[in-house]
């Protein structure tokens, strides 16, 4: 019987090989001016952020900090840890980091957010949508670098679009729990009162799922985080080239350092995009 199996192999491997070179063959100017536009719009932004004195960052983001949360212990904790990045020497890759990952939550929030929405409302593309989730979240994530790597060239965009393409399950999944969870009697209350579907969806439904919808916002940021390292192979710039430099050189300072500010970045923007407590 194995042996029968495995006679005729099905080349799904060349398959997909071969749909990735023909996209390359003949849509490889929309996807230069892909990549073109979005190392435009990453490397402006981080030269904008990094053209602010470090210090003068640091005492913006700590006001932000206060602002969202009211809650001095993160205010503090914020300073702190964002002095102790420029004081291990780590603050270029810090924001090139944080520009990436920010990048990575718009877009996934953009697109998932949605869709999320219209799955919350169509059982069938929710169904539909599942195995497509379900697989973009167990495929290892080197295995999106390939095909990215060749349609869009060496440098942050590959990076980029691995990490959408990896955290965008996590928008998508929650805003549809969110939205499918909001009670059938505040839904049939607006139907009542004469809501049109825009604004059953804007003041009650979006409402009552935006506590979820937070959540899907710190996963897909957490998600995005975990890709810094794997992005770096492909030639993005931020903390996961100094890991990967310290990885090829067993050197345990750089690597933890590097970890360490990762780890920092992760619970600041995990704090910060967090609903406050009333």
């Amino acid at each position: 019987m194995e042996a029968w199996l495995t006679a005729v192999r099905i080349p799904i491997g060349k398959w997909i090989a071969v749909f990735v070179d023909l996209l390359n063959e003949h849509a490889s100017g929309f996807f230069d001016a892909i990549a073109d536009s979005l190392s435009f719009l990453i490397e402006g932004t981080t030269d904008l952020l990094q053209a602010i004195p470090a210090v003068a960052l640091v005492i913006i983001i700590t006001v932000l900090a206060h602002l969202l949360q009211r809650r001095w212990p993160l205010t503090v904790f914020t300073a702190l840890s964002l002095l102790l990045i420029i004081n291990l020497g780590l603050w270029e890759e810090t924001v090139q980091t944080l520009v990436l990952v920010l990048y990575a939550t718009l877009f996934c929030m953009l697109i998932g957010v949605p869709l999320g929405i219209h799955a919350a409302h169509h059982p069938r593309l929710n169904a539909a949508l599942r195995p497509v989730l379900d697989l973009m979240q167990t495929i290892p994530t080197f295995v999106y670098l390939i095909p990215t790597l060749i349609l869009f060239g060496l440098g942050v965009v590959p990076g980029l679009i691995s990490t959408v393409v990896f955290a965008l399950a996590a928008p998508v999944r929650l805003t549809s729990l969110g939205i499918s969870e909001v009670p059938s009697h505040l839904v049939e209350a607006g139907d009542a009162f004469g809501c049109t579907r825009w604004q059953r969806l804007m003041k009650i439904e979006l409402p009552h799922a935006m506590p979820t919808i937070l959540a899907g916002l710190t996963q897909c940021i957490m998600l995005s985080l975990s890709m810094v390292v794997i992005a770096a192979l492909v030639g993005a710039d931020g903390l996961g080239k100094p890991v990967v430099r310290a990885l090829n050189t067993v050197n345990i300072e750089k690597g933890f350092e590097a970890g360490l500010a990762i780890v920092i970045v992760a619970i600041l923007l995990d704090r910060l995009c967090r609903q406050r407590a009333s």
